[in-house]
């Protein structure tokens, strides 16, 4: 996608974008095997991983790498004349991005990989750089940014003295993990990053992505990027019915969730088909008080993008309304990849002023306690 600066800056006069903006998904950081991407963040590993880095690499378990529909998945204007990779030069986004739609807050979401190699150690310590690399070069010099703390999710120890670490930092908002993890998001393993984020009063993000060495759906591995872009609805789902099913929020009642990137259309009828089975299942979960339906509504958020977009306005009311009214959609942009979604396009007009006030802002102020 190509934006028009100008047509951007007219925006700012129609009525989305006459409202705060909170961006939860800009993407500062992606790793590639690219030597221009690797150099973002390389000075931040200590000597003896920087060396690992570039003599050993990345090693993550077997996923589907399809081809992106853009170079590097970036918008095709996302491309800094910098020469730095789309989505890590400060100004520029700035220029395309916070001060184009005068946003008021954007939640950096660095993906990494570093729950995904089989060094765990590796891992953990891509995640402090990154981390580190995040601090230096946006918290410090852009008070309008807050992010994510990158964690190597598949080690929880680890996780833990990533989180302890950063967790009390007035920059970082959330802990992020990824939908396609080697095991289920519930299971007893990730408990102690539950944990650790509570004591900082933090909560999870789950995003799209994860290359866990197993399919991405339950009937094998798709043929088509198409097949695999689509699909991540499923590895979130099966995230969802996990964490409920698990009682990880009996464990942690104050624990929220953020689906970031993972659509949300599918969310009540998981609920539906989720409660309908307890009701007949409920001997296999006796630790569950409340029907799977009260947990999701309780503890889960989700981020707009990619945005749903039925023919007809009224289908998406109706959806809303099955949400609790939107009370717990934040928007999100993706920038800088090539399926972003414009502040001042995404939602559709015909919704009431405080629903878009609600999702274009103050879901995310109240989720990630902002000022």
């Amino acid at each position: 996608m190509t934006l028009d600066l100008e047509l951007a800056a007219e925006s700012k006069r129609d009525g989305n974008t006459r409202l705060a903006v909170i961006d939860t998904d800009i993407h500062n950081f992606d790793v590639y095997d690219d030597p221009v991407f690797n150099q973002v963040f390389i000075d931040y590993l200590p000597p003896a991983w920087r060396e690992y880095h570039k003599t050993i690499g990345m090693r993550g378990h077997y996923g589907g790498g399809y081809p992106r529909a853009q170079p590097n998945a970036a918008r095709t204007d996302a491309w800094p004349p910098s020469g730095r990779p789309p989505g890590t030069d400060l100004e520029f986004m700035r220029q395309q991005l916070l001060d184009a739609y005068d946003m008021e807050y954007g939640i950096l979401n660095p993906l990494a990989s570093a729950g995904g190699q089989v060094n765990s150690e590796y891992g953990h310590q891509l995640a402090r750089a990154v981390n580190d690399y995040q601090i230096a070069e946006w918290l410090e010099l852009e008070p309008r940014l807050r992010a994510s703390i990158m964690v190597n999710f598949e080690d929880a120890e680890l996780a833990a003295q990533e989180i302890h670490r950063l967790g009390d930092h007035d920059g970082f908002v959330q802990v992020l993990l990824v939908a396609r993890t080697r095991e289920p998001l519930g299971r007893r393993k990730y408990w102690k990053l539950y944990e650790a984020a509570l004591e900082h009063d933090l909560p999870i993000g789950i995003h799209f992505g994860g290359l866990p060495g197993h399919p991405l759906t339950a009937g094998g591995w798709p043929s088509y990027y198409i097949e695999d872009h689509c699909g991540m609805a499923q590895a979130f789902q099966a995230q969802v019915a996990s964490l409920v099913c698990e009682g990880v929020f009996e464990r942690f009642p104050e624990l929220r969730i953020a689906i970031i990137e993972g659509g949300f259309a599918w969310m009540p009828s998981l609920a539906w088909r989720l409660d309908q089975s307890w009701k007949r299942l409920r001997t296999e979960t006796p630790y569950l008080k409340k029907a799977p339906s009260e947990y999701m509504r309780t503890h889960f958020w989700l981020s707009t993008q990619p945005m749903e977009e039925p023919r007809q306005n009224e289908h998406f009311d109706q959806l809303l309304e099955q949400m609790d009214g939107g009370r717990k959609l934040m928007f999100a942009t993706d920038y800088p990849h090539w399926d972003f979604d414009s502040p001042d396009r995404a939602l559709p007009n015909s919704l009431p002023v405080e629903t878009r006030r609600n999702i274009m802002a103050e879901n995310a102020r109240q989720f990630y306690k902002l000022d």
